[in-house]
């Protein structure tokens, strides 16, 4: 099985991209291998994040790694929080303190309040070439939170052609059609064209 180091300090992500990604990959968060720092994200795009997560990893171990960036971006509120997202709140990474303030700025938007989910990941090889992966799930905002799975957004977030929030479907369900379910399969192709990935 190769290591494939993610530079990542949300259990919970690391849960869920281990998952998506198979039993041919062991998820290695930077923590077990002595790497504590989380570079500022003061990109403007979801690309420019991941790639400041991805190269602050790899100029640590010049092994091959990468990172990703998600963002909620509401139609009503111009495509924000967007880039934002995990601190649209303020600076402590607070996801109850981020879903209300997201209600707080809607509950007079009428339905449907269209958003989308983006992922985009960041992979740079054992050569320090650079390649990106993005995933789009569209779906509503909803103002009362439903479900007590997932993390995030996700009790608010009910995607296209389903009832039900993120927050209330099994991780199963959810893999199967998310935003990071379908970034994670494009870079899933594109690592099993890689014979070696310099990894850890």
């Amino acid at each position: 099985m190769q290591k494939l180091l993610f530079a990542t300090f949300n259990k919970h992500k690391c849960t869920e991209v281990a998952a998506l990604l198979g039993d041919r990959y062991e998820i290695v968060m930077p923590s077990a291998i002595g790497y504590h720092e989380e570079p500022e994200e003061d990109a403007d795009t979801l690309e420019g994040n991941a790639l400041i997560k991805a190269r602050a990893l790899y100029h640590f171990t010049k092994a091959s790694c990468f990172a990703d960036d998600t963002g909620l971006e509401v139609e009503a509120l111009d495509g924000a929080p967007g880039v934002h997202s995990a601190r649209f709140a303020g600076i402590a990474h607070d996801d109850t303190s981020n879903r209300q303030k997201l209600l707080e700025l809607l509950r007079e938007v009428p339905a449907p309040r269209k958003a989308r989910f983006r992922t985009v990941i960041a992979f740079i090889d054992a050569d320090g070439h650079e390649h990106l992966f993005e995933g789009v799930v569209e779906g509503n905002i909803i103002v009362e939170e439903r479900g007590n799975r997932g993390f995030g957004y996700d009790a608010l977030f009910v995607p296209l052609g389903e009832e039900r929030t993120f927050a209330e479907m099994s991780e199963a369900e959810k893999n199967g059609l998310s935003h990071r379910a379908r970034a994670i399969e494009a870079f899933a192709e594109f690592l099993e064209k890689r014979s070696h990935l310099g990894g850890l």
